[in-house]
Formats: C-alpha cells, sequence, structure tokens
C-alpha cells in the first residue's frame, strides 16, 4: 500500500470549482474508486492557500502508475474533465508516501484537519517515524492521528502526519495538553534535534470527502 498526495495551487477564488468538478465530474469518470481509492479531499485554511490537496491510495507504485495512465488515456478525461480544472491550476505536487501507520477513519462531519510536513536530517526517517509509533498512544490521548507516512519521492527525508480535531479551539487544547505529557515529552526530546524543517497547513474537508 502506498498513498499519492496531490497539492494543486489554485488561481484566488477557483478552489469551489475546482472541488466541485473534481468530485463530481473527475469521480464520475474515474468510475468512483477504480482508479485509486480515494481517502481524503481537502482545502486549505491555514497555512499556504488556495490548495486543492487529494490523498489518494494504491496497492503499490506500479499500479499507481498504471492505472494513472489509464485515467489520462481516457477520451472524456480530456475533453470534460481537464478543461474545466486547467484554467484553474497555477501548479501542482506530487508526493508519494509510504504508511507507517494504517489510516484510521473519521466519524461525524465538520472536522478541521492538519496536515503536517517535517524534513529531517537525512538518514533519520525510519527510525524517527518508529519512535513517534511507539510514542502515539500517549499523543492519541489527546487528539487522533489519521496517519503518519515516510516519503518515497521526491525528498525521502521527509515525514508527513495528518490529525483531526472537531475545532481550531479543540487543537490548541490538545497540543497544548499533550506538551505536558511525560511519554509524549521523551519522544518530543528524541524528534526535535532531528528536524530541520516544519511546515503544517489546516485543511477543510470537502463535500465529497470520505473523510468529513
Amino acid at each position: 500500500m502506498i498513498h499519492e498526495l496531490r497539492m494543486y495551487t489554485c488561481r484566488p477564488g477557483t478552489i469551489p470549482a475546482v472541488l466541485d468538478a473534481s468530485g463530481t465530474v473527475a469521480r464520475r469518470i474515474r468510475g468512483g474508486d477504480e482508479h485509486g481509492v480515494l481517502e481524503g479531499h481537502f482545502s486549505s485554511e491555514i497555512g499556504k492557500l488556495n490548495q486543492y490537496i487529494p490523498l489518494w491510495a494504491y496497492d503499490s507504485v506500479e499500479a499507481m502508475l498504471r492505472l494513472r495512465g489509464e485515467l489520462a488515456a481516457k477520451p472524456e478525461w480530456k475533453a470534460e474533465y481537464l478543461p474545466l480544472i486547467r484554467p484553474h491550476m497555477l501548479s501542482q505536487d506530487v508526493t508519494i508516501l509510504n504508511p507507517v501507520l494504517p489510516m484510521k477513519p473519521v466519524e461525524g462531519e465538520g472536522h478541521l484537519y492538519e496536515l503536517r510536513r517535517y524534513r529531517l536530517q537525512p538518514g533519520k526517517a525510519p527510525e524517527w517515524t518508529a519512535k513517534m509509533a511507539e510514542h502515539m498512544p500517549a499523543r492519541e490521548k489527546y487528539s487522533t492521528n489519521l496517519g503518519v507516512w515516510t516519503t518515497l519521492w521526491p525528498d525521502p527525508n521527509v515525514v508527513v502526519h495528518l490529525w483531526v480535531y472537531d475545532s481550531y479551539e479543540a487543537r490548541l487544547e490538545a497540543r497544548a495538553a499533550s506538551q505536558g505529557d511525560p511519554d509524549w515529552k521523551e519522544f518530543l526530546g528524541f524528534a526535535g534535534p532531528q528536524i530541520e524543517e516544519m511546515h503544517s497547513m489546516l485543511l477543510s474537508p470537502s463535500p465529497y470527502s470520505p473523510r468529513k
């Protein structure tokens, strides 16, 4: 199992149109999950703005390449979907992720999601994420982690993790409380010196996201 995180920078004001086109026209042409399983369908609220962010699951990199190739070759993909979104797109970034922990389902709707990306010192990602997984039960006393990944491409030194909260206030409370947990503090003491860059984005799920 691998995940593909795609991040599209769109022209200001066009995110609703992009979300709608990808959630309706593209999903119809894809045949639902026939060309990759949709795990999340988000837009950015805080951090880098004007971002459309889908998260896809595939059995392998080889399966991803095959399925994406088949999708790109569909006449309706070229004729119906691409003309709807290309005028709105400024750039796109693709990250291939290797799961360290399995993704969790989310109950209910109206949640806030936080996508965090850390660039570590070279070669540290496997040990770092293994240690994070070991200490995750302590952190999840305060909020739910949806996934932890190392990056296969383009930068093998990046770690990605995704969290879910009921609100922005709940996020603040959970992060403050977790900082005082002795077990989680032990992980932070190990983890902090190996981090070179940290980035965070707060995401809203679209109406088409399986995690809302």
